[in-house]
């Protein structure tokens, strides 16, 4: 993977638990047209090690900065709407766009989600095509159309 815009790579931070979930996103970003760089981790404590660059990310160098975030809702540790609260109250993190992806249709998760500041709340899909065709279009859109605040 590794799209350039202009002159600098896209980065994706996916927050996700489930290995599955985790390839499957992986393989989707490799089949598309745009790519990227993605990072993954595990659970929201690792994810915010990895924001902040602490424990194993200090330095900097393995935790670059994301361009946008895959977060899932329901994680060990931390769960996805405390990491989301976490990242849009932090001056420097809360211009990067957050896509929640998570099994979850539920109304209160949707409205909880939006109210801390999430920027996109998306039901994963189950089959494999579908999943794919829904990476590509956030692709298409967060990467082709929108610009990115660190642009």
């Amino acid at each position: 993977m590794g799209k350039e815009r202009g002159a600098r790579k896209i980065n994706i931070l996916l927050v996700e638990d489930n290995p599955t979930d985790s390839e499957m996103t992986a393989r989707a970003l490799k089949q598309s047209i745009m790519g990227s760089c993605l990072y993954v981790v595990h659970d929201g404590e690792e994810a915010l090690d990895f924001l902040f660059q602490r424990g194993k990310y200090a330095g900097g160098d393995s935790a670059p900065r994301p361009d946008i975030m895959l977060l899932d809702l329901n994680l060990p540790r931390i769960t996805g709407h405390e990491v989301l609260k976490i990242v849009k109250q932090d001056k420097k993190l809360k211009l990067i766009p957050v896509i929640m992806m998570t099994t979850s249709s539920r109304y209160e998760d949707i409205i909880e989600s939006y109210a801390l500041g999430v920027n996109t709340f998306i039901t994963k899909p189950v089959n494999f095509d579908d999943f794919l065709a829904m990476i590509s279009m956030l692709e298409n859109y967060w990467i082709g159309v929108a610009r990115l605040p660190g642009e």
